[in-house]
């Protein structure tokens, strides 16, 4: 080491000297121990590189780098970066055609300040101990990539139109609307009867617009107490209430952003969250609570409900200016027994879903037993439909299911019957016993028939096609797949003919 006297006999130390020795020191000392090490000019050309890292790249001769751009001989290099800022880039993860290794690049600057040049270094054959800092970031990464793709899936719609079964005037039209929906931006209004498909057709729209790709949040309003509602749609900062984590929450608003928001069963939801709903759709952020952030999120809503919206805003429970904001696109579902022609299709289409699932054959349906289902009103509509089929699948272990065997599992709720005339009896005469015990009616009045027309050959056909039909299902045990390769033609024909024969039950 360098001494120095003063004029008073002390000595003084050389401290540019040490400092200097100290840097070539460092330099040696990462050459030696790290996988490689390269220095480059001002224009990121390689000035020199060892000869280790310089066989790695494939060059067996390091004289042959020199010159060369870093991005030539180290691909994925930063260099350029570093000489071009030059700002170091301490740590990072270079790529490579074998292991990743983790890396440190250094600008080189002169006396007044300028980079005229770098030096990288690879740190990782002698690094052991960086081992299991490799193994949890792989693990990290997997475990992120992994909760991503199931975040992505639940996120996604289950539904297209085509889940929305249904052939009748009333159901094509409903889908006909929901398609022009799904073209749009704006917001829709689904309204109809509880288990009419409004989640289902929310579904479809979502998955047939410009946001498929991106997520599907649902809220049912109805499902969640009214003190956590707030938090639920706009999330919340840390601390912001007893029982929050230390990260916050993330409300649906900002999960959904980009993509589609689903507000199901809207009309229930409290008076003093409605303004601030209202406020969020038309200003398009929002502040999460007990923070001042404001958070901006780009969210197509639609809306669903069972209630009566103009009622409820007459009632005042409802804002107007938040059901004129969401009645842009209204579609209105209508139920199940306004569209009797789609009962046939729906039935064989949950049977043979809950059979799959429930992996057993799909069972079939007698005469008599889909007449019930045609007879019965459905206030539940195809969600209560479902119900029933569920449980016949589940508890019937016949191949066919006829009528006394669906109507336990019916349930009370029937269509009302027919009533009953009770014959007129001379005076003395014993009454006959009544079938049933419902009020007597007046006979009524012989009128004489007319001699029924000829029949035409259309309806002559349709009646023998209806005939043929059902002997053949007869024949398979209500089992239609059976039934329509034991006639030659397809599944989906089969049911369309049955349909059209029955008048759509």
């Amino acid at each position: 080491m360098h001494k120095i006297a003063d004029p008073g006999g002390a000595l003084l130390f050389d401290y540019d000297y040490v400092a200097r020795r100290g840097m070539e020191s460092l330099f040696r000392t990462f050459e030696n121990f790290s996988e490689g090490t390269f220095v480059v000019d001002e224009h990121a050309r390689v000035v020199w590189i060892n000869k280790r890292y310089a066989a790695r790249f494939g060059f067996t001769n390091p004289q042959d780098a020199i010159g060369l751009d870093c991005e030539q001989v180290i691909p994925n290099s930063l260099m350029r970066e570093v000489v071009t800022t030059g700002k170091p880039i301490l740590l990072d993860l270079l790529e490579t055609d074998r292991e990743p290794m983790i890396v440190t690049r250094l600008p080189i600057k002169d006396d007044n300040g300028r980079t005229i040049g770098g030096v990288g270094f690879a740190l990782f054959d002698e690094l052991k101990a960086l081992t299991p800092i490799f193994a949890h970031y792989s693990r990290a990464q997997a475990e992120l990539a992994a909760a991503r793709r199931s975040l992505d899936h639940a996120r996604r719609a289950k539904y297209t139109f085509a889940s929305f079964v249904g052939a009748s005037p009333a159901a094509q039209e409903v889908k006909r609307q929901a398609r022009r929906a799904a073209l749009v931006e704006s917001p829709v209004l689904l309204l109809g009867e509880t288990g009419t498909g409004k989640e289902l057709l929310a579904h479809g729209i979502h998955a047939g617009s410009a946001r498929a790709e991106r997520p599907l949040v649902t809220v049912n309003v109805a499902a969640i107490p009214d003190t956590l509602l707030e938090v639920e749609f706009f999330g919340a900062a840390p601390g912001a209430y007893t029982g929050v984590d230390r990260k916050g929450r993330v409300g649906k608003f900002e999960l959904a952003d980009g993509g589609t928001l689903f507000l199901d069963e809207i009309g229930d939801m409290p008076l003093a969250l409605q303004s601030k709903l209202l406020r969020a759709l038309q200003d398009r952020e929002f502040e999460p609570l007990g923070s001042n952030r404001i958070v901006r999120s780009d969210v197509r809503i639609i809306a669903a409900t069972s209630a009566d919206l103009p009622a409820l805003v007459a009632e005042g429970r409802f804002r107007a200016d938040l059901y004129y904001r969401l009645n842009v696109l209204s579609i209105n579902l209508p139920p199940l027994r306004a569209r009797r022609a789609d009962l046939l299709p729906l039935v064989y289409a949950i049977v043979e879903e809950l059979s799959i699932k429930a992996e057993r054959h799909p069972m079939g349906l007698r005469d008599d037993a889909l007449q019930l289902l045609s007879d019965y009103d459905w206030p539940g509509n195809v969600r209560e439909l479902r119900n029933v089929l569920e449980r016949v699948v589940m508890l019937c272990d016949e191949d066919s299911v006829d009528a006394a065997t669906l109507a336990p599992l019916l349930g009370a709720r029937r269509a009302s019957p027919v009533p009953v005339v009770e014959p007129v009896t001379s005076p003395g005469e014993p009454s006959a016993p009544a079938a049933e015990t419902r009020p007597a009616a007046a006979a009524p009045m012989p009128v004489p028939v007319p001699e029924a027309p000829a029949q035409s050959y259309a309806a002559a056909m349709a009646q023998f096609e209806a005939a043929f039909l059902g002997q053949a299902l007869d024949a398979c045990g209500g089992r239609v797949a059976e039934a329509a390769a034991r006639i030659g033609i397809s599944r989906a024909a089969f049911y369309k003919k049955l349909a059209a024969t029955r008048g759509g039950l």
